[in-house]
């Protein structure tokens, strides 16, 4: 930790930081940085910790801002619970001691991400926050969430994915990212906008990460935003939305499953008139259902959203009729909705013994029957296809061979066959053409 303690005169500090006596004490009287004590004589008297801040800001000032710039980024931080000195502090006690420093850190985007990103997989919690602080202290408080926080909780995901990282990794950083945007957030001024925006997930969609972060970068605008979070039924939107009169609400959807309770949403907000906009991972992968939702796409990454966002606000364009499924995938969907329980559980017992738990198989059967509903709704049963991606994963970690995701599927397709025989043809086709590719 710097210290605290007043030791240094003003000469001292003016020796040590280079600047000019008229500058620093404009700076204490215009900005209120540094904040030195006093002697009984009236003199002044720096801590170790006062130089440092008059160094932090002169760096940001050879970076290109303006000095009114720099204090704002060091109150943003401050105002989070950080220090923006704390990355600097191992470094200056160094100096203090050896007299000379022996490294420079890499202070760009990418190599503060790879910083915490491998903070983050080492369980390292303080060096996870110094990174944070150091981008911080340099960069735009939007510019670290894009390109340290979400990016970086994209390659720890995409570890995750590929059985380099542990769940208990990721869940790791996502608390300390998540926690970081709500610090954040609540640090955020007061709107000076009229409109209102609510944000929030569908019911089924707990990842909240993209929302929480687009519900930031909409209140550094000056927007009034109302973050719902995760798994909000449809009433509740409309039900706030009426009550708090907004201009728009936000919906994000990161699965297939979580897209169709998003779709029940906006159909429920657009009734009310209620203008919707809408965004997320699914809409990106499979870009055919975007016609499906009633509301504005924004599309298909957080910038767009932003900027989307304000044209709406702008212009309130009207909304097309949404599309429909066909009437072929509207009966299958009834049958399979009528008789899911039953499939499900056939399926259980006709089901070849397989070396996964009964959770694992549980969720297995669970999900594949969420994302056929799902595919359903949206008239194609191809949007299943990323999802099952999902079980191949689990089969390959549990190294099952791909006989067992073959037997999976004709077991399920046969208790498809035994409940729904004349409505369920367009699941039928589907697992027979999925069998096929497999074997």
């Amino acid at each position: 930790m710097l210290s605290k303690s007043p030791a240094f005169n003003l000469k001292a500090v003016l020796l040590e930081t280079g600047l000019a006596a008229d500058t620093l004490r404009a700076w204490e009287r215009r900005y209120g940085l540094p904040v030195p004590q006093r002697t009984a004589g009236g003199h002044r008297l720096y801590s170790q910790y006062d130089i440092e801040t008059i160094k932090w800001l002169i760096a940001r000032q050879a970076e290109g801002l303006s000095i009114s710039r720099a204090v704002d980024l060091w109150n943003e931080q401050t105002a989070s619970g950080s220090d923006p000195l704390a990355a600097l502090a191992p470094t200056s006690m160094i100096l203090t001691q050896s007299g000379s420093a022996t490294s420079t850190p890499d202070t760009t985007l990418d190599a503060i991400r790879a910083e915490w990103v491998n903070a983050c997989v080492n369980f390292s919690e303080v060096q996870a926050e110094q990174a944070l602080n150091k981008a911080f202290s340099i960069f735009p408080v939007e510019s670290v969430c894009v390109e340290v926080l979400q990016k970086g909780m994209s390659e720890i995901g995409t570890l995750w994915y590929e059985n380099r990282a542990s769940v208990q990794q990721e869940h790791f950083a996502s608390g300390l990212a998540m926690r970081r945007l709500d610090a954040l957030l609540s640090a955020s001024p007061a709107p000076t906008r009229p409109q209102t925006v609510v944000v929030g997930c569908p019911p089924t969609e707990w990842h909240t990460f993209t929302p929480l972060l687009l519900a930031l970068l909409l209140r550094r605008r000056g927007l009034n935003v109302i973050y719902l979070g995760a798994n909000v039924p449809a009433d509740r939107f409309v039900e706030t939305t009426q009550k708090i009169k907004a201009n728009l609400v936000v919906l994000v959807a990161q699965t297939l499953n979580s897209a169709a309770h998003l779709q029940h949403a906006a159909l429920a907000l657009h009734a009310g008139n209620v203008a919707v906009g809408f965004g997320g991972r699914i809409f990106n992968l499979r870009p055919g259902i975007v016609d499906f939702v009633p509301g504005q796409y924004l599309g298909g990454s957080l910038d767009q959203a932003v900027q989307s966002i304000e044209t709406v606000l702008k212009t309130k364009p009207g909304i097309s009729t949404p599309k429909s499924a066909s009437r072929e995938h509207l009966a299958a969907l009834q049958g399979f909705i009528a008789k899911r329980a039953h499939i499900e559980s056939d399926f259980k017992l006709s089901l070849p013994p397989l070396s996964i738990s009964p959770d694992d198989i549980h969720s297995s059967i669970q999900h594949l029957g969420d994302n056929i509903t799902a595919s359903l709704q949206f008239g194609d049963m191809d949007h299943l296809a990323a999802e099952m991606e999902w079980l191949k994963t689990l089969l390959h970690t549990h190294n099952r061979p791909r006989q067992d995701l073959i037997d999976f599927m004709e077991a399920y397709s046969r208790a498809v066959d035994n409940h729904i025989n004349g409505q369920g043809e367009p699941i039928k086709k589907w697992l027979r053409d999925k069998i096929a590719s497999l074997a």
